[in-house]
């Protein structure tokens, strides 16, 4: 009576544990607790087990849930060797994992998917991206897909402007480009510049048959403006990054204001001749650079001035390319055609009478003649001699109007009359335009100039001529606000 006493209890003990660890292997967690529970009924039949350690053993099954899954812990019964219990663990004291433990588990691994969602979708996000900018440039910007989109070329062209603008557009201080617009910027220039590993022109080649033959062939190599071009290009948009990661760790700071500091100097092309009231108002959103009361230390200032030589050589370089592609680009017909036939009629008689009547033609005085107080009126007046000096220089030459470049009108100006009238008129407009490029180097592109990009078909002079115009206003704006710094330490100093 004894021995079914306990055979239905303990029965009825398993029943409660199975039913609450649904969750777990059933099948194998059944067969161990058969065999478990005939090895402890065989023992109860030998040795007389009462009804307290029935009960004791219902009460240690109900708390062993809350077992740790070590072999030992601070919790448990001490057992004696002496015990009348098998020396095999039953099962009610086998260690089983809490329900919190699941828990947490549950909740990393749902953590562990949520970061994997993150980058999932981050990732579905550049490639959306990156297929909305594909199918632009296919489309030429034409969205209804009717074929009156730009060229393949001047779509490029947007495209890099329009990057530059998005990444460095909001970036206005003299510090480190954020990692993610970093990143996106290399990521986003990397793809557009693959386009120039495709483009190639067939050279003359010798080949040597296996009989020794030698034949000329045309054989494809990297076209020469790119394998030129290309490569500086890139060293120089690596040593603008390298030029703003050197200021993570500086002695000034940036303050946002709603009207520009009088301490600050930024305007452009005219920051030094402006006067001071009007430096004051322009480009008022600018954030306004402090340093402390004692000014900038040594080593800050020499770090400043080493920079900036170093940004204003790249801006050089990058100016330098920049001229050189857009005057290797076809002046477009409608330009030619759009011409006064006279010069006089575009400079006007002030300039016109004094390129005329001079023996010796300075620029440089012509220019402070003017007295240009505008970035508008400069452009306007470059505009202006850039006509006057083709119109001057097809009259010379009786060039036709297509597919006429400077360097094609200047060869034919060399087998001509030196002391021609339209030949030392085209000359002097030269040298005042290349002479009012010197004076206000960050002067806006020319009508010409416009014109050639907008007119372009060549992909990869597109490429070279922004990517260059972009690093070129880039290096332009460091060079500003180092500059900016400078003359905020230097003011603080002759306040002392």
């Amino acid at each position: 009576m004894g021995s079914r006493g306990i055979k239905k209890k303990g029965s009825f003990q398993m029943d409660r544990i199975s039913n609450s660890e649904e969750s777990y292997d059933v099948g194998s967690y059944y067969r161990n607790s058969q065999s478990s529970s005939s090895s402890s009924v065989d023992q109860s039949d030998q040795s007389p087990v009462t009804e307290a350690a029935a009960t004791r053993l219902s009460m240690k099954s109900e708390n062993s849930f809350c077992r740790t899954s070590s072999d030992v812990s601070a919790f448990s019964e001490p057992t004696d060797d002496n015990s009348s219990y098998s020396e095999t663990p039953s099962p009610l004291y086998w260690p089983m994992k809490s329900p919190k433990s699941h828990v947490l588990s549950r909740l990393g691994m749902q953590q562990h998917k949520d970061v994997l969602d993150d980058e999932t979708e981050t990732e579905d996000f550049e490639l959306e991206m990156m297929k909305e900018r594909f199918s632009k440039l296919l489309l030429g910007q034409d969205m209804s897909g009717s074929g009156k989109g730009v060229s393949t070329a001047v779509a490029i062209s947007n495209s890099i402007t329009n990057l530059y603008a998005s990444i460095f557009g909001p970036h206005l201080r003299l510090e480190p480009l954020h990692t993610d617009k970093k990143s996106m910027w290399k990521r986003e220039m990397s793809c557009f510049l693959s386009i120039c590993d495709y483009i190639v022109e067939f050279v003359p080649t010798i080949q040597e048959l296996q009989d020794g033959t030698a034949l000329e062939v045309m054989a494809s190599s990297p076209r020469s403006d790119i394998c030129i071009s290309l490569p500086a290009l890139k060293k120089l948009d690596a040593l603008l990054l390298d030029i703003l990661d050197s200021f993570a760790e500086t002695e000034f700071w940036y303050e946002e204001q709603g009207s520009r500091s009088e301490k600050s100097t930024r305007s452009g092309s005219f920051r030094r001749i402006l006067p001071a009231p009007q430096r004051k108002e322009e480009k008022w959103w600018l954030p306004v650079p402090c340093v402390p009361s004692n000014g900038l230390s040594e080593e800050s200032r020499k770090h400043l001035r080493n920079k900036r030589d170093c940004a204003n050589q790249i801006h050089k370089a990058a100016k330098a390319l920049n001229n050189s592609i857009l005057s290797e680009m076809e002046i477009p017909d409608s330009y030619i055609s759009s011409l006064p036939k006279t010069g006089k009629t575009i400079v006007g008689d002030t300039v016109y009478r004094y390129m005329c009547t001079s023996d010796k033609f300075i620029p440089d005085l012509l220019l402070n003649h003017l007295n240009l107080s505008s970035e508008h009126e400069a452009l306007e007046l470059a505009d202006k001699i850039e006509a006057s000096m083709y119109t001057w220089r097809r009259k010379a030459c009786s060039i036709p109007h297509s597919k006429s470049s400077w360097d094609i009108m200047k060869d034919f100006m060399s087998d001509t009359d030196r002391t021609d009238k339209n030949i030392v008129l085209a000359e002097r407009a030269e040298s005042l335009l290349f002479c009012l490029k010197q004076r206000y180097p960050e002067l806006a592109q020319t009508s010409l100039d416009t014109s050639k990009i907008q007119h372009n078909r060549d992909v990869g002079k597109a490429i070279l001529e922004s990517y260059s115009r972009v690093l070129e206003g880039l290096a332009f704006n460091i060079v500003a606000w180092i500059e900016d710094v400078m003359f905020v330490d230097k003011t603080m100093q002759s306040n002392q």
